[in-house]
């Protein structure tokens, strides 16, 4: 089972970037302890240097990072094939008992890496680098986070058995089982819909507002941040719903499937990249005040409020589409 090329994959570039993290920290820490922008000693310029070098690589291992939670939930769906009584990537994810503790932490990672690399990216464009210090504390932040969910994701792969039988989605998520998936499966359609668009318009207004220049950053990360939580259970109480045109089939991972035409793509992807814009809206605004950052910031913001606000509204676009051009009449029922 761990054989095969994209768990391999996943592995291997897991086992890399803890690999090179680790082996930054003992840097970081030095940075952090002894860093003087206005001494010239060799010391300093030899740490000069070595920021240079630290960031690319960081950048890098983040950068994969944000890959990565594509690609696991991409193979989960593919290897569902290979467990008996598994319809798509919950068959999978439930083979054993690391499957979804490996996804959220993934997902958890997933939003952790872009705020960092915005933070990263902003420094970066100051002369005088006046985040170092805080963009190496937070590494070392992130670093348990990062071991936590690579530990799981092995721990995962390698308990995975084809011998086991497995549960479909439908034993998660419906109306009658236990736990909040079935309270989110059975929330009312409507009050969630309303709940779903009203999330995303005052998240992504509020970010077209930041980029106009109202200091919003804060308000921005919280919306989107709250845009993410209301639309994954609209996910699971209507849109669904219009996409497999059953009252019933809940999940939110069939509709990556090919037989959906990988509708699900079309609404993960820019509901991920506008809530880690947003996010990142809300990190940079910490730093506004800092002198060499003044002019850098608000174009950085401004930049990241304008994805965030496009994503958000490519996502209502696309749940209206699904809902308008589906055969279930789910409001009249």
């Amino acid at each position: 089972m761990i054989l095969q090329p994209a768990i391999l994959a996943l592995l291997l570039s897991s086992l890399l970037c803890i690999g090179l993290l680790l082996a930054a920290t003992p840097y970081a820490i030095d940075l952090i302890r002894h860093w003087d922008l206005s001494s010239g000693s060799e010391r300093q310029l030899l740490r000069e240097r070595r920021t240079y070098l630290l960031s690319t690589l960081l950048a890098f291992v983040f950068a994969t990072q944000l890959v990565a939670l594509l690609l696991f939930v991409f193979n989960a769906d593919r290897m569902a094939s290979l467990f008996v009584g598994a319809m798509c990537a919950v068959g999978t994810l439930q083979a054993n008992a690391f499957g979804f503790p490996a996804l959220l932490a993934q997902i958890l990672v997933f939003f952790l890496a872009a705020v960092w690399l915005v933070i990263n990216h902003v420094d970066t464009h100051a002369p005088d680098y006046p985040l170092l210090r805080i963009k190496y504390v937070l590494l070392l932040c992130l670093l348990p986070f990062l071991l936590t969910a690579a530990v799981l994701q092995w721990r995962f792969f390698l308990a995975l058995r084809a011998d086991v039988i497995t549960s479909c989605c439908g034993s998660l998520f419906s109306d009658a089982a236990p736990g909040v998936t079935a309270d989110l499966a059975a929330a009312p359609p409507l009050p969630t819909m309303l709940a779903f668009y009203l999330s995303l318009a005052l998240a992504s207004g509020c970010a077209l507002l930041h980029r106009q220049g109202l200091r919003a950053g804060y308000l921005v990360a919280l919306l989107s941040a709250v845009a993410f939580a209301v639309t994954m259970a609209a996910l699971l109480a209507f849109i669904s719903l219009h996409v497999y045109e059953h009252p019933h089939h809940h999940c939110p991972f069939c509709i990556l499937k090919p037989d959906y035409s990988y509708q699900g793509y079309a609404l993960y992807v820019p509901l991920f990249v506008g809530t880690a814009a947003g996010l990142g809206v809300g990190a940079v605004q910490a730093f506004a005040s800092v002198p060499s950052l003044q002019s850098v910031v608000p174009a950085v913001a401004g930049r990241l409020a304008g994805i965030a606000a496009a994503m958000f509204i490519a996502v209502a676009v696309v749940a209206s589409l699904i809902v308008a051009n589906s055969r279930l009449l789910l409001l009249d029922n």
